[in-house]
């Protein structure tokens, strides 16, 4: 597997010590995140009784040579207006910050490495 986009649960199941997570990644040879997959950790953080340890963490995976973090552009916003649309047609909505982590993966032609079903009614999205 080359590149592959991750979803924020990724990243906290891979922190965790989720085996089978951890094995796929390690097969990555590029490791990408989105900035909105960042603000959901930074928001948990914040939330928690971590918060300096866990922003040590991220700060240590993001500095890994295989990890980039990927921002929102105008061009994401045109995938973006294109799913929602989509998904407002099927009937299918799925949280915001999920289309704009979908977008970003569109974007850039990453498969989306995810545990949340719901990116499954975002019609042409590549999943693991």
């Amino acid at each position: 597997m080359k590149n592959l986009l991750i979803d924020t649960n990724i990243y906290i199941h891979a922190l965790k010590g989720e085996h089978a997570t951890i094995a796929i990644l390690q097969q990555a040879q590029e490791i990408a995140i989105c900035s909105i997959s960042i603000g959901e950790l930074l928001s948990g953080f914040k939330a928690g009784g971590r918060e300096k340890k866990n922003r040590e963490e991220l700060a240590e995976f993001l500095d890994a040579p295989r990890v980039r973090m990927y921002g929102i552009d105008e061009d994401t916003a045109e995938f973006y207006a294109t799913i929602l649309n989509c998904l407002r047609k099927q009937g299918t909505p799925i949280p915001t910050n999920d289309i704009w982590i979908a977008s970003v993966a569109f974007q850039h032609g990453f498969p989306l490495f995810t545990k949340d079903h719901h990116f499954e009614y975002i019609a042409g999205l590549m999943l693991i």
